[in-house]
């Protein structure tokens, strides 16, 4: 495994960009001052191993910036992508030793970590953080449901929309933008990595794609950098309604 950058950053944390995300979002400032005493950067270039399945976990931490994938590998050596890990993620769990899955930056990564048994003791002590990490954690609960509807009941199309409106409406809550008009955000993913994560193939990927752009429900400027100009138009691609639940 290539070793990561441990960076010299020093970076208010009131001026961090997902400080209103983030598992510190309720701290004060004595409380955010304990996190600095135990806070350090590091940084993992695209296609780098942040953490192995398995492996003894010494930081818990926070993505800053870019894209991780979440991987489990089966016995036989097939590899499932079940999870992504977007800007204000949370890396880790308090109380486990080892890794469960798989952590692989899709792009350049930077996070903010926390040494592990310090983290622990703080959140202990400090209820703003572990009110906070319990309110992360049913969020990434509920994704997770929505994630296994994705997969397993969606058309490939539905499949394509669901993905594309998850990260729209990300993007826009840690940019604290809105969605009552376009949203242009950069696509994380290439179309191989959405195939793998969505269980398609890379044919079927590009076709609908190319199928929801021909349609006016997205604009593509090169293959990356997508507009969404009604989310509404989207969602009901998706098979959701506007608050993001499925239609019924």
């Amino acid at each position: 495994m290539l070793k990561e950058d441990h960076l010299s950053v020093t970076q208010d944390c009131n001026d961090c960009p997902i400080r209103h995300r983030a598992v510190c979002a309720r701290c004060e400032t004595d409380e955010l001052e304990r996190l600095e005493d135990i806070k350090y950067y590091r940084r993992f270039e695209a296609g780098q191993t942040v953490i192995w399945s398995g492996d003894r976990m010494d930081f818990v931490g926070s993505v800053v910036s870019g894209i991780a994938t979440l991987t489990q590998t089966m016995e036989d050596g097939r590899t499932q992508m079940v999870g992504l890990l977007l800007p204000s993620d949370f890396v880790g769990r308090p109380g486990r030793s080892t890794a469960a899955y798989d952590v692989v930056a899709t792009t350049d990564v930077v996070m903010c970590c926390f040494r592990k048994a310090p983290f622990e003791d703080l959140m202990e002590r400090t209820p703003h953080i572990a009110q906070r990490l319990l309110q992360m954690t049913l969020d990434e609960l509920d994704a997770a449901r929505e994630w296994m509807l994705v997969l397993g009941r969606k058309t490939a199309r539905e499949k394509i929309a669901s993905l594309l409106s998850i990260i729209a409406r990300r993007d826009a809550t840690l940019n604290m933008g809105r969605l009552d008009g376009p949203v242009t955000f950069d696509l994380p993913l290439t179309r191989e990595a959405m195939a793998d994560y969505l269980g398609l193939t890379l044919e079927t990927v590009s076709r609908q794609v190319s199928a929801l752009k021909k349609d006016g429900i997205i604009t593509l400027e090169g293959k990356r950098h997508v507009t969404v100009p009604d989310m509404t138009l989207l969602l009901e691609e998706a098979g959701d309604d506007t608050d993001g639940g499925m239609l019924v």
